[in-house]
């Protein structure tokens, strides 16, 4: 079952069909099974046109969630760490963390900084290296259980984390840094390992980069992250936890204005952004 966040309020596809549910999105996504609950409110649902036909209704799949997300849990991001702070000597600070205990977790946006399906994303302004990070992104409830499953991406400026890993808040936090959508999918088992998260990049209608990698190459389990996440830390609504990317592209690219990200994770859908000028 996927759940879109409109303006007339939360419309569920289940089957091919779309149906506007009389709920208030907060109180279907903080639920204790927010699937079920779905299940429960499609009894008494009313049809509704496919959201994704009328983008000017469709907003990004969050409420009142914080968005948090976990950084070098794939081996691929690990090594695009080290490299890009060699010179800054903070190297060997990722390659520690990949091989610790303890999970790299670091707040990436509040709600009103969060564009969804269809919305533009940015690149900072005193940033000269900027790439996009797609993302498994889990639905967590307040007692800190995964329900639900979107896409994120996790705008970053390598520049700015390569130039001092304790400057990871001003590379990763910025109006327009983070993209959710384009709806919330709450299956009845977790996403198999074989899942893959895709990525094209296009510029002037080409293809500038693309690539692909299953979530099974993921260091930490879902579960862990979300385990410390909520370790010391409570959550009204529940948040969304960014899982870490797997797929980077070449040290020689960056994001320009004008560029269209499209992130891919089968069953969601398709995740597409504008890089908006600066």
């Amino acid at each position: 079952m996927k759940i879109y966040n409109t303006t007339a309020g939360p419309v569920a596809e289940e089957n091919g069909s779309f149906f506007l549910l009389d709920a208030a999105w907060d109180a279907l996504t903080s639920h204790v099974a927010p699937r079920k609950k779905a299940a429960e409110l499609l009894r008494s649902a009313t049809l509704a046109d496919n959201p994704l036909g009328s983008p000017q209704t469709l907003l990004p799949p969050i409420g009142r969630q914080e968005v948090w997300a976990s950084g070098v849990t794939y081996y691929r991001s690990r090594s695009a760490r080290m490299e890009e702070s060699r010179d800054a000597g903070g190297g060997s600070f990722y390659d520690r963390v990949y091989e610790a205990d303890r999970p790299e977790l670091f707040f990436k946006a509040a709600p009103y900084r969060v564009t969804g399906d269809g919305g533009a994303v940015r690149i900072r302004k005193d940033s000269g290296w900027d790439v996009p990070e797609p993302e498994l992104t889990l639905l967590l409830n307040p007692m800190g259980a995964i329900t639900g499953y979107t896409i994120g991406n996790d705008m970053s400026s390598r520049s700015i984390e390569g130039e001092n890993p304790l400057y990871l808040p001003q590379a990763k936090s910025y109006d327009g840094s983070t993209a959710l959508g384009p709806c919330l999918y709450l299956p009845e088992s977790p996403l198999p390992g074989d899942t893959e998260i895709s990525i094209v990049i296009l510029r002037n209608g080409s293809e500038a980069f693309a690539g692909q990698v299953e979530i099974s190459q993921i260091k930490r389990s879902f579960v862990e992250l979300a385990n410390w996440l909520y370790r010391e830390m409570s959550f009204p609504y529940g948040c969304f936890l960014m899982t870490g990317t797997g797929i980077v592209p070449p040290n020689d690219f960056s994001l320009k204005p004008g560029d269209e990200i499209r992130i891919t994770i089968p069953p969601i859908g398709t995740l597409s952004n504008t890089v908006a000028g600066n």
